[in-house]
């Protein structure tokens, strides 16, 4: 788009070649960071590779060299998957960093083109306009009623109004445009700028840890004290029994690892971290991690009209003149006179460089009226932005001869308000209104002043105002927007429509789309009205709530808050801000939305799309289910291994140590990939969307589910130690009992995991879900376990003794058993009799 208006041609191609290579990127950068370095740090600090290193040395000074280095290879192998893992995430979040850093527009070769911030450099003509961050420091060489929030440097936070004439005419990087716009020259990019200059205090920002995180810390914390404690009392019953301090460190190192159930912080991490990026895939930029955790919550999405309900297309369709009280149709040529005088004085109450779709159709009408252009001819020398209840806006221009146009456009109210008008006039006007906004048209006023002095007045509506007509736009709603509807609804979530415009036109909008709750409404002047008790209650049963205003949104927002719902709130302008920044989830759109919308909200859409918010939700449904099953498969799992190496110590049976800490490396190898590759894997389930929101509680599990993980590691244990039991009494030697009960211990696991992917779902349906890591995992596991039973070397290293086909399928059958009674009870759950279908665990 070539700037006519302003006389700037910005920088050509080989004078930004030339700046980027003399003054670099524009990126700030202070924390030197080495990824890898950082979570070597923190794998060395992990309590089982401590374990590991501890029992290898300990095999090392007591002469077994083999099992020594066998754990000394383990540790490589943990260290190995826990830095892939740690890859993985990190890479997911950089790509996420490069979604979420904001754009600007600059004016190069005399055309607006938009550029990624670091692309920005020392000498550009840097364009900026209300609800932008700007992302570099510079010198303002045109504004109009410009105003910036410096509080990021300043801590003041009303805004600060600039102009390229004042002392004050410096633009500085992190701050935002709280109205107007501008044109300014880069001076300095980067660290050079003033923001750059202090930001070595960012160095010692830390993350703040999620709910979720730290209730799954908590947790591991407990573990790692009860495996100190059982640790600390295995090695003093040991040592009463055979007075020898290391081979009883090594047993009690055994059940401490077994204990460490250090799989769970692997698989939240690597579970948020790719969720985050899967969103990412599908058009949804996170920002912050705990809105993955919360997105499954969400219980009422408020939702703006205008480009997240409609297309954003606004289309100037009719006008309203009120001297010929006649309504016209304005989408073909405009040849009528009063119609084209309504155009052009709308036109000029619009932005000269306009960017909002009404105002961009009405300079396209303009261009259609057939009269000659003036507007290279005009001068913008005031301007009041758009503000008061209803909101509207003034803009005056002059010309070389002094002829002065002031022209106002805005909520109709605002102009009525303001007009001198009579009775008839008024009643006529309403009628219009009435008639367009029940077609769904948006309907705007247009007023005229005269004012010859040169002292404006402070406000706009102390100016005396004509009011002239009345121009309305047509907005269709999207194609898709029915069915996206209708998905919310089916899963549980509430809808609401908060909106500036009025209550005819979104009200006729409401029942193109089949809202849910068009017959009630309350505008924003009403709502303040309303005392807090009032307020929750009317905010859980109106879901149309038009003339909306910054304080009325934020405080619809806290209602539905204190109502104990989970709120999702899209916005896209800078009035939306705290809003967004209330919500539990705010919600900003990528093309549309303003980069102050941008920073207040937790998530971007980037195609401005309602129905990528419905993919979120059930996104987030998944992540939060799969790790669910992920964490609920190692308690059950984690069971058995404790028990199996716990009883027959405690019990004095006739095998003490049935497994040794090589044994517990090998299981602990194998829960790992299960957990964090399969699970996080896992396709939604098909029922995911036709349950309610899940509230969000202070404990990740509760104690049914709990209670189903405890039970299923119980009767695994139950059945190790049968096999154990069994294979005593046909008189089997410690290296056949070994083999024996890991096999069952194996064989319950694979087909725990299976069992698990579903705990409402049988295991004939969860079969076919798409998921082709299972048979890879399951493969491999089956080929290791077959090779240490199998292969002499391995057999040998490891205690065991090859299997015979009975003894092979007496194992396998006793883990089955152990682990497929549990279809019985989904089977009942799933029974048309059984009233849980409507109380489904998160799982």
């Amino acid at each position: 788009m070539t700037v006519n208006n302003f006389d700037v041609l910005g920088l050509s191609n080989n004078e930004v070649i030339t700046a980027k290579s003399k003054y670099g990127a524009n990126s700030l950068s202070f924390k030197k960071e080495n990824g890898f370095v950082d979570a070597l740090r923190g794998l060395v600090k992990e309590p089982m590779v401590i374990l590991l290193m501890v029992t290898s040395c300990i095999y090392f000074i007591s002469g077994k060299p083999g099992d020594g280095i066998f754990l000394a290879s383990a540790i490589v192998l943990v260290a190995g998957i826990s830095l892939y893992q740690d890859s993985r995430s990190r890479n997911a979040l950089e790509k996420l960093k490069d979604f979420s850093r904001p754009k600007c527009k600059v004016i190069r070769n005399g055309e607006v083109l938009e550029i990624k911030s670091e692309d920005l450099v020392v000498g550009d003509s840097l364009m900026v306009e209300e609800g932008m961050s700007i992302t570099a420091d510079g010198v303002i060489v045109h504004a109009n009623d410009f105003s910036v929030n410096e509080s990021i440097l300043t801590g003041e936070s009303l805004a600060v109004y600039k102009d390229s004439s004042s002392a004050d005419n410096l633009i500085f990087h992190g701050t935002t445009v709280a109205s107007g716009l501008a044109i300014a020259t880069i001076t300095a990019i980067g660290n050079q700028t003033r923001l750059g200059k202090i930001g070595k205090s960012l160095e010692s920002i830390t993350g703040e840890r999620t709910p979720l995180e730290v209730q799954i810390n908590n947790f591991v914390k407990k573990m790692v004290i009860a495996g100190v404690v059982v640790f600390l009392i295995v090695w003093g019953i040991n040592y009463l029994h055979s007075a020898n301090i290391l081979d009883s460190l090594i047993k009690a190192l055994t059940l401490a690892m077994s204990i460490l159930p250090e799989e769970i912080p692997v698989a939240f991490t690597t579970f948020m971290a790719l969720g985050a990026w899967r969103l990412m895939k599908i058009g949804i930029v996170v920002k912050q991690m705990k809105t993955v955790e919360t997105l499954g919550s969400a219980s009422v999405i408020c939702t703006d009209k205008t480009g997240t309900l409609t297309e954003n297309k606004m289309s100037l369709a009719k006008v309203y003149t009120l001297p010929e009280n006649c309504i016209t149709d304005a989408t073909g040529k405009i040849s009528n006179g009063p119609v084209q005088q309504l155009i052009t004085l709308a036109m000029w109450a619009s932005e000269p460089i306009p960017f909002d779709p009404m105002e961009i159709s009405l300079h396209n009408a303009y261009s259609k009226t057939g009269l000659t252009d003036e507007r290279p001819d005009y001068q913008m020398i005031h301007e009041y932005p758009l503000g008061g209840k209803p909101p509207m806006m003034t803009h005056l221009f002059e010309n070389g001869t002094g002829k002065r146009i002031i022209a106002a456009k805005g909520a109709p109210e605002a102009l009525i308000s303001i007009s001198n008008l009579n009775s008839s006039e008024k009643k006529q006007i309403a009628g219009a209104i009435e008639a367009l906004a029940a077609e769904g048209y948006r309907v705007l006023a247009v007023g005229e002043a005269n004012f010859p002095g040169s002292d404006f007045p402070a406000t706009q509506q102390e100016f005396h105002f004509a009011f002239k007509g009345l121009v309305a736009f047509y907005d269709p709603p999207k194609k898709n927007i029915n069915s996206v509807l209708q998905g919310f609804y089916r899963a549980g979530i509430a809808v609401k429509i908060i909106t500036g415009d009025n209550a005819e036109t979104t009200g006729a909008i409401a029942r193109q789309i089949d809202f849910r709750g068009d017959d009630q409404c309350i505008s924003g002047d009403a709502l303040m009205q309303l005392s807090d008790k009032e307020l929750r209650d009317k905010v859980e049963t109106v879901n149309i709530f038009t003339r909306m205003f910054p304080d009325a949104k934020l405080k619809i927002i806290n209602a539905l808050k204190a109502k104990n719902e989970i709120v999702a709130m899209t916005g896209d302008g800078v009035n939306d801000g705290p809003a967004l920044k209330a919500a539990h989830i705010g919600i900003a759109m990528g093309k549309k939305g303003t980069e102050i919308a941008k920073q207040a909200a937790s998530l971007i859409l980037l195609e401005d799309d309602l129905s990528k918010m419905a993919d979120a939700v059930a996104m987030g449904r998944r992540i939060y289910t799969n790790l669910k099953k992920a964490i609920q498969y190692i308690i059950s799992i984690h069971i058995p291994i404790v028990l199996t190496v716990f009883i027959p110590l405690a019990l004095g049976w006739i095998y003490p140590n049935i497994f040794s800490p090589v044994h517990i490396i090998f299981l602990e190898l194998i829960m790992g990939p299960t957990c964090s590759i399969i699970y996080e894997n896992e396709p939604m389930e098909k029922n995911t969307m036709l349950q309610k929101p899940r509230p969000i509680s202070t404990t990740f599990f509760n104690w049914k589910e709990l209670t189903t993980s405890i039970i299923q590691g119980l009767v695994i244990t139950a059945g190790t130690l049968a096999t154990y039991q069994f294979a005593v009494s046909k008189g089997a030697d410690e290296q056949l009992t070994r083999t024996m009960v890991f096999t069952c211990l194996i064989s319950a696991n694979i087909l725990l995991t299976l069992v698990n992917r579903s705990f409402y779902y049988s295991l004939f349906t969860t079969i076919r879900y798409k998921n082709n890591l299972v048979l890879l995992i399951i493969g491999i596991t089956l080929l290791i376990s077959t090779c240490l039973i199998y292969v002499s070397p391995l057999t040998a290293f490891f205690g065991f003794e090859p299997l015979n086909i009975p003894e092979l399928l007496i194992c396998a059958g006793i883990g089955f058993l152990s682990v497929i009674w549990f279809e019985l009870f989904k089977w009942r759950k799933r029974m048309p009799t059984s009233e849980t279908f409507t109380n489904l665990t998160s799982s």
